[in-house]
């Protein structure tokens, strides 16, 4: 007779497969998306840049491109500041640009953009 306390060996196994997983995980590759992006920030780094000049040089949607921004500003990527605007009666914009971590993973995957699409264009 089992003790009720004690899982039973299934359970065991399950457990350890997920705690397995979650430790031998590999680190993902940046999207196609990312990479487009990495590239367009790296080639205007360190300066600020708008998602409406990003969505005009990486031909991506603002559907893409905006929850790709917060997604690499909340992974320490990219930093992100809001800009008065150039106008009166405009509001303000954000900026973006790359931190040191980014460029760090634009430089590891410049191997990767020659591949792809022509080479990581540096600035």
């Amino acid at each position: 007779m089992r003790h009720a306390l004690l899982p039973d060996q299934k359970q065991v196994d399950h457990y350890f497969y997920i705690c397995c997983y979650i430790v031998m995980r590999r680190p993902r590759r940046p999207s196609s998306q990312m990479c487009l992006l990495l590239k367009a920030l790296v080639a205007r780094a360190p300066v600020w840049c708008h998602g409406y000049e990003l969505m005009k040089q990486t031909g991506l949607l603002s559907g893409t491109l905006y929850p790709l921004l917060m997604r690499m500003t909340d992974q320490g990527l990219v930093e992100a500041m809001w800009q008065a605007p150039e106008q009166s009666g405009r509001p303000p914009r954000h900026a973006y640009r790359l931190t040191a971590e980014g460029v760090r993973l634009a430089q590891a995957q410049a191997d990767t953009f020659g591949a792809r699409d022509g080479g990581l264009a540096t600035a």
